[in-house]
């Protein structure tokens, strides 16, 4: 390659308005061509043997001469007038450089281009610039590698060092041009232009610009790749519902730092973030949080690269929720700290369920509480979600328009922007497996699928498989577990856009109180409510939760708490008064920190933002601060015989082969057992009827429930058996 050889032509435009960005940074860079073919002419001008191959890796007792009687390494290449190194964007007074400064200057960006608004955005002035376009060079042209490892006299070094950078701009080695690379200065600041060897002089370091940098300037707005999985850019579809609060937020971002928090209130922080960066002409790029804080030793690293790109696409950062990144903890809020300093200038809203804490970072945000949105807000997030949805999945025209009853079978979930989107889809997918419309069953399976899986870590979840017409209960108990479920369907409307529950820091849930006696269908029956919500049932295994050291238990419980009001599902404490029984007279330690527990258990309940079920088989050894704070109290009475003989024949299912004489009335009549009783004796009988071979019959029936009366410790009665006691007494010997 010779260094005649000519740069690709720069296509012309007939108007200057139709200039593209990629043109005008060839035309640059054809400039900046120009310099380096001035300073190889230079070069070879005073190079004795320009043609050695050997060039680069010795110095002569002549060359060593020749650099002890020169004063400057250097000789400043010519640029285009004699301007002042002033910044055409207002910057009178520059860090590095006074105003009054002599040494000549590039021309600034073309107006309204990509690179001119790289320099608006990072505060460069036209020094900064050319200096971007000189290091920038070779990762556009690959002619450039060669003739910088000729001027910089080692083949070996392709890119420019700054004492070279600084030579192509025309400015002298000594002069104020070196401070532009500075940690401090913007190109180094920013992470626009890295500065590497640091082992090495100033002027012999090199000079490489990011990738991203250049991608962004050749018309690439993919983010950074070192980000990849740690951000997400929303499509532009997130921002078009324009809800009123996210324009309370736009209007929070241009009160000062850009700094916003919103302190989640169950409602959809995250999605109003990215409404209203949308509403203000900003690019929203919604954070990993927790992949950040996992980042280990990469951490600064991504988050220059974050801030850079915030920069570089006109951004603005969506952090949160807060609590993954665990701010209370040192290492949690220096990274905040570090968030916050690096996208300074730049919009970037925080989310969270705490307070923000003035301590985690120099400047204080603009506080702004998302309540619930209220049934129509989530009503309208739904249509859209689901439309959207059903288009993009492939359903038909005619079925991508959501049904009212699809509408009011979400009433009663508590989802954020990214949840929903992700349930709708999930919906409208199953809808498609089947060719068919999207069912309310479709709807309930991709929210359960939108639960995570902590609190399945603490409880033991259930999928409920009965309903309605499983249950045999008193009209009353019924009318209770009805009551239970439209108090969790319209909770939102009641006690959120009513405000009927007002002041007290109480939360939004729904506590249920089921007392009667083992087996009488307590248990069964929140999981026929959870049904009919679409939720899933989450029974606490007590076992995990109680503990023998002083305030584990307390600690055991709120993690409960946390990860239940993250979930659409129902909470369950079976044989609750373990751990909300009695408060009693202090006479020791112990009562004292017992006391301790059901005083934080009374807070913990009236705070509780989800749905929770207590079950008691005496309801008297509850304490009465607890039933006071009960939103619906169902009595679970011992069923009588009409209820026990429809709970025979329900247990006993329809596929089981009965005999004729199979008297179910008499048992019914006889044996006064719970609905838990009775399903545990047709099991047994059951079996002894797969054994013999032969339809079930009335003896196999009345084995199972003198099996069940001694398991229980109860006493085996002739009156109550009559016949049959004496026929298995004879069957057995006796």
């Amino acid at each position: 390659m010779t260094v005649t050889e000519s740069a690709p032509p720069v296509p012309e435009a007939t108007d200057a308005s139709e200039v593209t960005d990629v043109e005008i940074l060839w035309e640059r860079l054809a400039r900046v061509e120009e310099r380096v073919r001035h300073a190889v002419a230079a070069r070879r001008a005073t190079d004795p043997e320009p043609d050695d191959p050997y060039r680069g890796q010795y110095l002569t007792p002549e060359a060593v001469e020749r650099i002890l009687e020169s004063r400057d390494a250097f000789a400043p290449v010519p640029l285009y007038g004699d301007e002042q190194l002033t910044s055409p964007y207002g910057d009178d007074q520059l860090p590095y450089a006074t105003g009054q400064s002599t040494e000549p200057s590039a021309p600034a960006p073309h107006p309204g281009s990509r690179l001119d608004r790289l320099a608006r955005s990072f505060g460069l002035v036209p020094l900064d610039v050319e200096l971007l376009l000189v290091a920038m060079a070779p990762d556009i042209d690959p002619r450039f590698e060669r003739l910088y490892g000729y001027l910089n006299d080692d083949l070996t070094r392709r890119r420019p060092a700054i004492g070279l950078a600084l030579e192509l701009c025309g400015l002298p080695a000594a002069g104020s041009g070196r401070f532009r690379f500075q940690p401090s200065a913007p190109l180094v600041a920013s992470g626009l232009l890295e500065v590497t060897d640091p082992e090495r002089p100033l002027l012999s370091r090199t000079l490489r610009v990011t990738d991203r940098v250049t991608a962004h300037l050749l018309g690439d707005d993919e983010p950074d790749g070192r980000l990849r999985g740690l951000v997400r850019v929303p499509a532009p579809a997130d921002a078009r519902n324009d809800r009123p609060e996210a324009r309370r937020i736009a209007a929070a971002l241009a009160t000062g730092s850009g700094l916003v928090h919103l302190l989640d209130r169950g409602g959809d922080p995250a999605g109003l973030a990215v409404e209203a960066l949308g509403a203000v002409g900003r690019r929203p790029l919604v954070v990993d949080i927790a992949a950040l804080a996992a980042a280990g030793e990469r951490t600064g690293e991504l988050v220059r690269a974050l801030a850079t790109e915030a920069r570089l696409a006109h951004g603005g950062v969506v952090l949160g929720p807060l609590e993954a990144l665990d701010p209370e903890r040192p290492e949690g809020a220096r990274l905040l700290a570090s968030l916050c300093t690096a996208v300074s200038g730049t919009p970037l809203i925080a989310y969270g369920k705490k307070n923000w804490d003035p301590l985690w970072t120099p400047d204080s945000p603009v506080p702004v509480a998302v309540l619930p949105p209220g049934p129509t807000g989530a009503a309208h997030q739904w249509r859209q979600a689901l439309a959207e949805a059903a288009r993009s999945v492939g359903l038909p025209e005619t079925e991508a328009t959501p049904a009212d009853h699809l509408i009011e079978a979400t009433a009663s979930y508590r989802l954020d922007s990214d949840q929903l989107r992700k349930a709708a889809t999930v919906a409208s997918r199953l809808a498609l497996a089947e060719r068919r419309p999207v069912h309310p069953d479709d709807l309930r399976a991709a929210v359960r699928a939108q639960n995570g899986a902590g609190l399945e870590r603490l409880a033991r979840r259930i999928e409920p498989a009965v309903g309605w017409d499983d249950l045999v209960l008193p009209p009353a108990t019924r009318t209770q577990l009805t009551e239970l479920a439209l108090r969790a369907r319209h909770r939102e409307q009641v006690l959120g856009q009513w405000g009927m529950r007002p002041g007290g820091g109480r939360g939004r849930g729904v506590i249920a109180l089921f007392a009667g006696e083992s087996g009488t269908g307590k248990t069964m029956s929140a999981e026929v409510v959870a049904r009919d919500l679409g939720m899933e049932l989450y029974v606490v295994d007590l076992s995990t939760v109680v503990d023998k050291y002083i305030g584990e238990t307390e600690k055991n419980l709120e993690r409960i708490f946390v990860e239940a009001s993250d979930v659409n599902g129902i909470l369950l404490f079976d044989e609750a008064d373990a751990i909300f029984g009695k408060r009693s007279q202090v006479k020791d330690a112990h009562d004292k920190h017992a006391n301790m527990e059901s005083a934080y258990l009374l807070q913990r309940m009236e705070s509780f933002d989800g749905i929770a079920v207590l079950t008691t088989n005496l309801r008297a050894n509850l304490d009465e601060a607890f039933t006071r704070r009960l939103d619906v109290i169902a009595e679970f009475p011992m069923p009588d015989a009409e209820q026990r003989l429809a709970l025979w024949d329900r247990c006993l299912g329809t596929e089981i082969p009965r005999d004729p004489a199979l008297d179910l009335e008499f048992c019914a009549g006889r044996f006064e057992l719970a609905g838990g009783s009775i399903r545990a004796c047709a099991v047994t009988a059951a079996y002894l009827a797969a054994e013999s071979r032969s339809p079930l019959t009335m003896d196999q029936l009345v084995t199972a429930v003198l099996q069940e009366y001694r398991k229980l410790g109860r006493l085996v009665l002739e009156s109550e058996f009559g016949p049959w006691l004496a026929k298995e007494r004879a069957r057995a010997g006796r």
